[in-house]
């Protein structure tokens, strides 16, 4: 897998198709769509079950939204537990496991990307991944989205790279794009670019303000630092407390089998 991978997304190659969510779901075994509105989606169209989504916007203008997996992401710096986790090679990922569902990162993002799964018995925050398992495993060379996409509209690659050929779209036809790359900067810099012919401020979560260009995660180490101490370690005991009993519980269940198969064995 490369180091710092990147997608660059051109929304001026962007037909509306939604074959990167249909890719998306496939690849995460994320369930099938259902009615709108889906549980806990938000107005972008993400939840816990839709990681990447398709925002419309007025002239035929069709916006791609996913995780942009910060170089120095907020949603890792406020986790209590460290379930949100940024990897070495660059994704940002979460482990379920250790999720108490605090929804703390879902504070902290500033594009409101993580979603908590409201409906699940066994709930937890879940958000795109960049497709990193299998990255990682080598059994894809680029994330499911970018290779479902019927025009190019995203790319993949190194991120040196990946601003290397946004700088060069933008110079090329400097009439066609407004002149800046998304999230080159932004927070620190992201891991999924854009260039647009429109302005891209509503895909934060700042009423379409401008976001900094300074990292958020000493922003929200400062806040948390409001936050009783007693009210962080409750919320880590019962985290403990739930690991425990969901231990015995699969324990139970695996005895239990195991009782079963041994009868049937007779």
């Amino acid at each position: 897998m490369i180091e710092h991978p990147c997608i660059l997304t051109d929304v001026t190659k962007c037909i509306g198709c939604e074959q990167c969510v249909a890719a998306c779901k496939k690849i995460n075994h994320l369930p099938p769509e259902g009615p709108p509105p889906r549980p806990g989606s938000t107005p972008d169209g993400l939840s816990a079950d839709r990681w990447t989504t398709v925002v419309r916007r007025p002239h035929n203008h069709f916006v791609r939204k996913q995780c942009r997996h910060c170089s120095q992401p907020a949603c890792v710096s406020v986790c209590p537990v460290g379930a949100m986790q940024k990897t070495p090679e660059g994704p940002v990922i979460y482990d379920k496991a250790k999720c108490l569902g605090c929804r703390y990162c879902m504070m902290a993002c500033p594009y409101g990307v993580p979603h908590y799964e409201w409906g699940s018995a066994n709930p937890s925050v879940r958000k795109c991944i960049l497709c990193y398992p299998s990255l990682k495993a080598g059994t894809i060379d680029r994330p499911a989205c970018v290779h479902a996409c019927p025009t190019e509209a995203t790319i993949f690659g190194r991120r040196e790279e990946m601003v290397a050929e946004a700088r060069r779209r933008l110079r090329a036809e400097p009439a066609k794009y407004v002149q800046r790359i998304w999230g080159e900067k932004q927070v620190g810099g992201t891991s999924v670019l854009y260039i647009s012919d429109i302005p891209l401020d509503f895909l934060a979560w700042n009423d379409g303000r401008e976001l900094s260009d300074k990292p958020l995660p000493p922003l929200t180490w400062g806040t948390l630092k409001q936050v009783p101490f007693e009210f962080v370690g409750m919320g880590v005991l019962m985290g403990s407390l739930y690991w425990i009993i969901e231990r015995r519980r699969r324990r139970m269940e695996e005895n239990a089998a195991g009782a079963g198969e041994e009868r049937h064995g007779e």
